[in-house]
């Protein structure tokens, strides 16, 4: 059984706005944030949902909200859910500090000075890693316990997904760069996700094929 999900990340925040850390906790969208949804309901308007889910986040939910207005292709498909699965990476005591000094902090240990050059040096895991070992409270999620929940809230929909079905999950960019990375070692994990991006996974089986990621560009085949 194959079928496709479709990963979206959630409009612009007032965090995303001041580069501030956004994990767990949350902040509302900004008018740019709400155009971002309706950039990519458009994109994905002929895109026919046979189920739609987002984090058990304000903005991801907006986001949906926003994304599924534009869609014309969807007669049948319920109201989306909830899915805390895939939320954003846990940033721990980090959750609303600068985003520069924050990874200045985390990296500095490991020869790095942002989360580009942590990402170029080192694999997504060992970033959460690091800043679960740079927390002094060790509340940020590390590999094991991200992808704990993230590989839970997988088998989740592979359980109710049916041959050919296409499934909506408005994320996180952090969440969506970690998933691309983990299953195409060509993806460029120094380059995180734009907000109202589309990134598209194929799944078969066991098998996980990412067909593209961080798509923003109007004139691109979502369909593909």
């Amino acid at each position: 059984m194959a079928f496709n999900i479709y990963l979206v990340r959630h409009g612009q925040t007032i965090l995303n706005k001041y580069n501030r850390m956004q994990g767990w906790c949350d902040s509302p969208l900004t008018p740019k944030g709400m155009l971002d949804g309706h950039m990519a309901g458009q994109h994905l308007s002929h895109i026919n949902f046979a189920r739609a889910f987002h984090s058990d986040t304000t903005r991801a939910e907006k986001t949906c909200y926003f994304l599924l207005q534009e869609n014309v292709s969807s007669p049948e498909l319920p109201d989306p859910e909830e899915l805390s699965a895939f939320r954003e990476q846990s940033y721990g005591y980090f959750e609303g500090s600068d985003s520069d000094q924050a990874w200045l902090m985390v990296g500095a240990a490991h020869g790095c000075r942002s989360f580009h050059e942590m990402a170029a040096k080192y694999s997504m895991d060992d970033t959460k890693n690091f800043t679960k070992q740079a927390d002094p409270f060790h509340n940020a999620e590390d590999a094991e316990e991200y992808w704990k929940r993230v590989d839970a809230g997988f088998d989740y929909i592979k359980g109710i997904a049916k041959d050919n079905d296409n499934i909506l999950i408005v994320s996180h960019g952090t969440t969506i760069r970690s998933i691309a990375a983990r299953f195409d070692e060509n993806v460029d994990q120094t380059v995180g996700p734009k907000n109202g991006s589309v990134t598209k996974l194929v799944m078969d089986g066991d098998q996980v094929k990412v067909a593209y990621f961080n798509q923003v560009d109007d004139e691109f085949n979502y369909g593909q």
